[in-house]
């Protein structure tokens, strides 16, 4: 179309892998649970719950956000524990790697026995 623009697309990133961003889910959550254990209690207070009441309540989501912080955690150890024992490679039966790590078997060489 004559008269028409088009819009000059930005250049592309230069090719290769490209590292995602770090992301660390488990704050995001904390962050928001911390966040909802303001907003409820001051929500109920808002609507005409009892102080009391929305105190417990704010102290019922804080330990439910602390023990979800403390499983998250666990879980992310775990997880990067598996992730690098697969970086590992396997060493073997007894911790001992290769063919020359036995102890029994044939020998190579001119070691032979005295009678």
């Amino acid at each position: 179309m004559p008269g028409h623009r088009t819009a000059s697309r930005p250049a592309s990133p230069a090719p290769g892998p490209a590292e995602p961003p770090a992301v660390d889910t488990a704050s995001d959550v904390i962050r928001w649970a911390a966040f909802s254990c303001v907003l409820v209690p001051v929500t109920l207070v808002w609507y005409g719950t009892s102080l009391a009441g929305a105190a417990g309540t704010a102290l019922g989501l804080a330990a439910v956000t602390g023990v979800c912080r403390l499983l998250l955690r666990q879980s992310e150890r775990v997880a990067a524990r598996s992730l690098a024992e697969k970086a590992v490679p396997h060493r073997g039966r007894h911790g001992r790697s290769g063919a020359g790590a036995h102890r029994g078997g044939r020998r190579s060489g001119g070691h032979t026995s005295v009678d």
